[in-house]
């Protein structure tokens, strides 16, 4: 585990970052647990990625708003499923708890709900998870640290991951290639080898992923060119990795999903370090 962290009590981000247990690793990218604290309100836009989220908070609520929120919502514990648009989030005051970024299959397993009920959306845990959420909760908060949280976490998704039916094989498949070419493989390709038709494709990543194979490739396609442009690489010959048409077409894609300009994205942004997207 890496702990980073700015002091206790004073403003700012103190974190713990956990590794996953050996049965949740294919499941879950991320974990940590956090204590965050500021006396202003501190605003951030949360750009998409390739995954699911889920905060199990026990403080301040966050405000969530913007086209990837569907209405404006305060939530301390929340989940998210996979976006093709932004989030805007306002925090003030003390915020704690823990954060999973998941796959969209682990959420699928994990949340046991057709993950198009959480596309571009957020919603409390409670609606995603039922009664379970609020035992978790309750659980989470009174361990004694963070490293005793994320112990715990893992302990409690391992076992639902166990209780619940394994996700779609041939999907798994399916976003496996379209992961591993980031997003430039054709969607009639997948459909061909899959032995499927477009619209039955399409239909099964609606139930398993949450959005259509073209929305979930558009994603893919900027996370690359995003991570491309934050190392500084030049902005044409992004453009022409990353499987766009042209820059324009870059243009475009990172106006949807983040409201600003590839170079807007790719400059150093000062203050806190965002948290993942919901």
């Amino acid at each position: 585990m890496k702990d980073a962290a700015v002091s206790e009590g004073s403003e700012g981000l103190v974190f713990l970052e956990g590794r996953p247990g050996r049965h949740l690793r294919p499941h879950v990218t991320h974990l940590s647990a956090y204590t965050e604290r500021y006396t202003r309100p501190l605003p951030r836009r949360q750009p998409p990625f390739a995954g699911a989220v889920m905060i199990f908070g026990f403080a301040e609520p966050l405000a969530l708003d913007g086209p990837g929120a569907e209405a404006p919502q305060r939530l301390a514990s929340f989940a998210g499923g996979l976006h093709d648009t932004y989030v805007d989030t306002t925090m003030t005051g003390l915020a704690e708890g823990v954060q999973v970024d998941l796959t969209p299959l682990g959420a699928r397993r994990l949340l046991g709900m057709p993950m198009s009920e959480l596309a571009n959306r957020v919603v409390s845990l409670e609606e995603a998870l039922g009664p379970w959420a609020e035992t978790a909760v309750e659980r989470l908060a009174g361990a004694p640290d963070r490293q005793a949280r994320l112990a715990l976490l893992d302990e409690l998704l391992t076992r639902r991951i166990h209780a619940a039916p394994e996700p779609d094989r041939r999907i798994g498949w399916a976003w496996g290639r379209l992961v591993a070419t980031r997003g430039t493989i054709a969607v009639a390709s997948l459909a061909e080898e899959l032995g499927w038709s477009h619209r039955h494709l399409v239909s099964r990543f609606h139930d398993q992923i949450g959005l259509a194979p073209k929305a979930v490739a558009k994603v893919l396609r900027f996370e690359h060119a995003a991570a491309r442009l934050r190392a500084g690489l030049p902005l044409a010959d992004t453009a022409v990795r990353c499987g766009y048409y042209d820059q324009a077409h870059m243009n475009r894609d990172f106006k949807a999903m983040t409201g600003a300009t590839p170079r807007e994205v790719a400059a150093p942004r000062s203050g806190s370090p965002a948290t993942t997207p919901g």
